[in-house]
């Protein structure tokens, strides 16, 4: 079954508090040259049949509806995994 992998990231003018605290310990644990950390979200959809461009396009609005909030995040990539 083809898995249809979403990922949401906040918008660039959102603060990301988690992707700062991650950033800072990264340093504190010997992980060193990271400039910046952002964190987002990944959903993994299991579709039934092909995947054909109508259903990406649906799975594009459901990700911009559902999944994401537009308001302060985008959906950024929409890959399609072979089962």
């Amino acid at each position: 079954m083809p898995r249809v992998v979403v990922h949401v990231m906040p918008k660039p003018e959102i603060l990301d508090p988690q992707g700062k605290a991650v950033a800072a310990a990264l340093p504190r644990l010997g992980f060193e040259g990271i400039a910046s950390v952002r964190q987002g979200k990944r959903f993994e959809l299991e579709v039934e049949g092909e995947v054909t461009d109508e259903v990406l396009a649906s799975l594009r609005e459901a990700a911009e509806t559902l999944l994401s909030n537009p308001v302060i995040e985008d959906v950024v990539a929409l890959e399609v995994e072979d089962a």
